[in-house]
């Protein structure tokens, strides 16, 4: 009987953007938008994830596609428990038997009020113990950093929400700073941008499209050049524009300043000692936002630092969870404790 019980742990990155579910043993099994589609008359969940996300922006008023997560922290409780319960149910097929330990990953500048949110979500939907570990020691530790060490290691974990900056040495959080700056905000950015430059309306979609195509951080030797479509504020019709990147640069220097400037904070508040270490070693950048071309180089330029991206930005946080997950004893540090208290 002890064999199949083993799978049964799981890892949860609950990111703003994408949720990654991570199985002992099995590794990342799932990893879907972090959106659900509810019908607003009878509250019942239509559809989560891939299939949810193709309706946001599209749905008539009997049906709403919400994003339950915001900044990294829950904004809709109910919406975010049925999704974590569907999750763990795409994941054990045989319902009766599977009440899982959990390991969900939070935001470092979490509150103690969102953090309890998180833990009665993962009780909620079905877990029998909730663990919490924090974001950028997560990713950290799924970057393949070695985080028990005696040296500094930087991360940098830019999400859909957050981004986390942290320096991390002996298997602790030394410095770290959260902020909700982050792919979302790009996003938002590029939309505003449209708005003013072109008078043009853009979805939310459509503008993430826009980024992952042509945004970038840094100057591009090529710069590449892509049709818009959107709304025209002026006549209502629909309308295409054809933009460059190095004006979709201009769009998100105020999000990316941001960024770069938590890193800036962070680097200031940390020890000689491991800033020395940071030198030799470099910042590893993950998240999502890792992705952005350019950014990298920009970060080099704007710190004098070595910078790597991690080899899978985006399942970083779940590779490093899940690791907390197979290796429970040894790692039980990292976690945040506090009993489950009535």
């Amino acid at each position: 009987m002890a064999s199949s019980f083993i799978g049964r742990d799981m890892a949860v990155d609950l990111g703003t953007a994408n949720t990654l579910v991570y199985v002992r043993g099995k590794g990342v099994v799932l990893d879907e938008p972090s959106v659900v589609a509810m019908n607003t008359n009878t509250g019942e969940v239509l559809a989560v994830g891939h299939e949810a996300k193709r309706m946001i922006g599209r749905t008539p008023d009997s049906i709403t596609a919400i994003r339950p997560l915001k900044d990294g922290v829950i904004a809709d409780f109910e919406a975010t428990e049925q999704m974590l319960r569907y999750f763990i149910q795409q994941v054990h097929r045989r319902r009766y038997f599977a009440k899982p330990r959990m390991v969900i990953c939070v935001p470092s500048g979490i509150t103690a009020v969102e953090q309890r949110a998180v833990k009665e979500a993962g009780y909620q939907a079905g877990a029998r113990k909730v663990y919490i570990v924090e974001e950028p020691m997560a990713a950290a530790i799924g970057a393949g950093l070695p985080v028990h060490e005696a040296t500094g290691n930087m991360i940098v974990d830019v999400g859909g929400g957050t981004t986390e900056v942290a320096v991390i040495s002996l298997g602790g959080i030394v410095t770290s700073i959260s902020v909700r700056t982050a792919g979302d905000d790009l996003d938002q950015a590029i939309i505003a941008w449209m708005k003013k430059e072109y008078s043009l309306m853009l979805g939310e979609r459509t503008a993430e499209e826009v980024k992952l195509t042509i945004g970038s951080a840094f100057p591009l030797p090529s710069e590449p050049e892509a049709e818009i479509r959107g709304r025209d504020m002026v006549s209502g019709l629909p309308r295409t524009v054809v933009v460059s990147s190095s004006e979709v640069r201009q769009a998100l220097e105020e999000p990316l300043h941001n960024i770069i400037d938590a890193v800036r904070t962070t680097l200031d508040q940390t020890p000689p000692e491991l800033a020395g270490d940071i030198m030799d070693r470099g910042i590893v950048l993950t998240g999502g936002g890792g992705l952005l071309r350019g950014l990298d180089e920009r970060l080099r330029h704007e710190t004098g630092m070595p910078v790597h991206v991690a080899e899978h930005p985006l399942s970083s946080v779940a590779f490093g969870a899940g690791k907390c997950v197979e290796e429970f004893e040894a790692l039980q540090q990292v976690l945040v404790s506090e009993r489950r208290r009535f």
